[in-house]
């Protein structure tokens, strides 16, 4: 009996500056897609150039990319990786070795976050299991969950042990610009789910999530970075209420 295929498929919009090297990450695989959200920059020609085959496809939200990614592609198994992620010699031969077995159709994969040059490893960013690898015809995005997607799969699931390795936020800008976007859609399903923005929530919301990533999960342990995150943290959970305000009842 042969091996089962693999494509790795990297979600995109305009990363020039990271794709090389992600995809370069990944050359072990059976297949190398870049599903591209028609990017501005060099992003499409430099994955064509080491070998990655391109599909452009105008971007909606994330469980939705993702999807049409696994409706497009081919292989027994896909795993997704973010153009800021780095897959390792050691996951890669985990990863070998578990699709071989017929038990799990869904595979969690440990992050590795470093964020403006350091490896946080409290306050909610370790070990920030990301469930990547699936098996086609076996596992759907929850369409409601437009960020931070929700994989629903027909089977069971297991944990891997190697960690990938994700380069997420260089730069204080680029770490605030990525939370307006999720803060945006995380409204919209807090406003879905009945969720309104009372008074007091302003203050006791944003006091909660600080505590719950400084102290709770020990973000303290990472010295000035965790102070840091955990109070942006709390800071975007405000700006949710402020946006989840003026919408309607």
């Amino acid at each position: 009996m042969s091996a089962p295929s693999l494509t790795v498929v990297v979600l995109t919009k305009n990363e020039e500056q990271n794709i090389v090297d992600c995809l370069a990450s990944a050359s072990w695989a059976d297949g190398l897609v870049v599903f591209d959200s028609l990017s501005e920059d060099r992003t499409v020609a430099l994955a064509q150039m080491v070998g990655a085959t391109v599909l452009e496809r105008p971007f909606r939200n994330y469980a939705d990319q993702r999807n049409a990614a696994l409706d497009q592609v081919t292989g027994d198994w896909v795993f997704f990786l973010d153009a800021d992620e780095r897959a390792t010699p050691e996951l890669a031969e985990e990863i070998r070795r578990v699709i071989a077995q017929e038990d799990r159709v869904g595979w969690w994969v440990p992050r590795r976050n470093y964020i403006w040059g350091k490896w946080i490893k409290h306050a909610g960013w370790s070990p920030d299991y990301q469930l990547r690898l699936l098996r086609r015809g076996r596992a759907r995005y929850d369409p409601a969950r437009e960020v931070h997607e929700v994989v629903v799969l027909d089977g069971a699931e297991g944990y891997l042990e190697n960690p990938l390795t994700h380069y997420n936020y260089q730069t204080l800008g680029q770490f605030m610009r990525k939370q307006e976007r999720y803060m945006a859609y995380e409204v919209q399903i807090l406003h879905k789910q009945g969720v309104r923005a009372r008074l007091y929530k302003f203050a006791s919301q944003p006091l909660k999530e600080f505590w719950r990533r400084y102290v709770t999960l020990e973000g303290y342990k990472d010295g000035m970075h965790g102070l840091v995150l955990s109070a942006l943290m709390g800071y975007y959970m405000f700006r949710a209420y402020q946006h989840l305000r003026k919408l309607p009842a």
